[in-house]
């Protein structure tokens, strides 16, 4: 299927790793033209070297999204470069297990790690979407629904990233901008596996983990949470605003007696 992303220009946010990387890869492979937006210097680049040696077009703006001005920078330079932007996917962020226990000054910084930049680029990148109709792709997690325990300010940030989701999708309605959010679960990430690495026996961990997903019993890969963002980012989903879409292999709904 044609997803009609041929020279279109998408910013990922932490596009240089894990699911981020999977999607400009997606966008890359659909003919789109992809910014990556991160403060990996060394991934980023590399990933930018690799898509130009294939003929395509894409740049890395480096630096952190916290920084004020950053997401500013990000668009204007996006501007400059293509002429144009055709969307935007929210990726960055890290669970960085800011519980009750961390105390105030953590929670704020996992929300400004998490939850600010997803609001500061879509404000600085609005009147160039109302140009193209462009769509919003809002990457939250499983926990904003089910919670985990440990990690207040993550949870908290990811729910309200769904929130923001409905919320932009009706105000911008009047301009045929979609706003649509995926709940990853089970996706093995490298900050997912650096997660795993912290318990005794991480081999056991994970297979406790996938014995509990029913379809498969296996975890998502990237490259699915990415066939669901370039599909929510294409016209081929015109008419799709305002969901939260888990390609989870049925881990957040399906009954547990399955497992």
């Amino acid at each position: 299927m044609d997803l009609h992303l041929k020279d279109k220009v998408f910013v990922v946010t932490g596009g240089s790793k894990g699911i981020g990387e999977a999607i400009s890869r997606a966008i890359i492979n659909e003919g789109g033209i992809v910014v990556i937006a991160s403060r990996s210097v060394n991934e980023t680049q590399a990933l930018v070297q690799e898509f130009e040696k294939k003929g395509s077009k894409s740049h890395g703006i480096l630096g952190d999204l916290q920084e004020p001005g950053q997401c500013k920078k990000v668009i204007s330079k996006t501007i400059e470069l293509f002429g144009r932007l055709d969307g935007i996917v929210n990726n960055a962020g890290l669970n960085d297990g800011a519980g009750l226990e961390a105390g105030p000054e953590a929670f704020r910084k996992s929300l400004e790690v998490n939850l600010h930049h997803y609001y500061d680029l879509v404000h600085f990148a609005l009147p160039h979407l109302k140009k193209s109709k462009g769509a919003i792709v809002n990457i939250s997690s499983k926990v904003a629904l089910t919670g985990q325990g440990g990690t207040s300010g993550y949870a908290a940030a990811k729910g309200a990233q769904l929130g923001l989701t409905r919320e932009w999708a009706a105000a911008l309605l009047p301009f045929s901008i979609r706003v649509n959010a995926i709940l990853p679960a089970e996706v093995m990430t490298p900050l997912y596996r650096k997660w795993l690495n912290t318990f005794s026996d991480p081999d056991a961990k994970e297979t406790k983990i996938i014995s509990k997903i029913p379809l498969e019993k296996r975890m998502t890969t990237s490259e699915e949470i990415a066939a669901m963002a370039v599909f929510l980012l294409s016209d081929v989903s015109s008419h799709t605003t305002g969901q939260f879409m888990i390609p989870d292999g049925g881990y957040v709904h399906l009954d547990r007696s399955l497992t």
